[in-house]
């Protein structure tokens, strides 16, 4: 028995738009924060293997000239759509799990280390400001168009994760540290499944708090701005791909007052997506940097796999009410 027309759209208009965890706590995929119907759910699991001379689980970014270190890295969480003042939001735990390894140098010795647990959790918040104002029932997803859309982005990491002090390279990052950003979203042509395109920017800056047992040491890191961004464009219904992009600026870090350098690099990307029913979404994607011969210069490149899995009452129960029609 096969669902109405109109039931699979809005099941997959929801699922494409659902929201899920970044693919590290520093990049963001595209279509990431597409508005869909308020009261939704969901709970991804990405698998992460990530490469380069900084360690993946560092929102800092701060490059060891020389080193090469490899992450698998895996994140599970939870995200609940919302109606704030009349405005779609968006509440998310994020969990960050995994290892790493590599070469580490400090005060100029050079080790091989590694480290493995639990990240730093991490919660995030998303409130629209400008654009449509917030899905309630399935008529509202039907009708919604994003036209151009801003978002006002805040997240905080919780610094519980796991730490060794006597070595530098970490899955917890033992401080604070957190983001905020202005997502974008700019709808170019028709809203139609299997026809929309975007043109996606988030600018954002990360804010990070001294990590005062850094091997015995101090760990101060200045801001880093960031700018994703993304060309998105459905093939089929169910079906899409993205162009992405980044560019990271400053982030420079200091230890016990001693200053490396700071961050002026680009990394580029593609992202698929597909729709694997009404409620499982799958994604692929891959992501370098670019112009990254000097030793100074972030080196980075990883494969992504994200599974998700969303729901929404009102759409499983207007399933279940007309799952006997055909």
């Amino acid at each position: 028995m096969k669902s109405p027309f109109w039931l699979r759209i809005a099941a997959a208009v929801f699922v494409a738009g659902t929201l899920f965890p970044p693919q590290s706590p520093a990049q963001v995929p595209g279509r990431f924060y597409w508005k869909t119907l308020s009261g939704g759910s969901a709970v991804p699991l990405i698998f992460n293997s990530i490469s380069g001379n900084t360690n993946p689980f560092d929102p800092a970014l701060t490059v060891t000239p020389g080193s090469n270190f490899d992450a698998t890295m895996a994140i599970t969480g939870y995200a609940q759509t919302f109606t704030l003042w009349d405005r779609s939001a968006m509440a998310a735990i994020i969990l960050p799990m995994g290892r790493v390894s590599g070469d580490v140098t400090v005060a100029g010795k050079t080790a091989n280390q590694s480290a493995s647990g639990f990240g730093d959790p991490m919660i995030e918040f998303n409130l629209n400001l400008i654009g449509p104002k917030a899905q309630k029932n399935i008529p509202d997803l039907l009708r919604y168009e994003p036209g151009f859309s801003v978002d006002l982005l805040a997240d905080l990491a919780l610094p519980i994760g796991e730490y060794n002090s006597d070595q530098p390279l970490n899955i917890g990052q033992n401080r604070w540290y957190g983001r905020i950003g202005f997502p974008v979203i700019w709808q170019l042509g028709d809203w139609v499944p299997g026809r929309r395109t975007t043109l996606e920017f988030l600018p954002a800056v990360w804010m990070f708090g001294d990590n005062t047992d850094y091997v015995g040491q101090t760990l101060k890191t200045d801001p880093l701005f960031q700018l994703d961004a993304h060309l998105t464009r459905d093939f089929t219904e169910r079906f899409w791909g993205a162009i992405d992009a980044s560019w990271y600026n400053g982030g420079r870090a200091s230890i016990n007052g001693v200053e490396g350098e700071k961050l002026n690099n680009v990394g580029v990307g593609l992202t698929l997506g597909y729709s694997v029913n009404d409620n499982l979404n799958l994604t692929f994607g891959y992501k370098s940097t670019i112009g990254d011969s000097a030793p100074t210069d972030l080196r980075m490149d990883g494969f992504m796999v994200t599974l998700v899995y969303g729901w929404h009452p009102l759409i499983e129960g207007s399933k279940r009410l007309k799952g006997g029609e055909k």
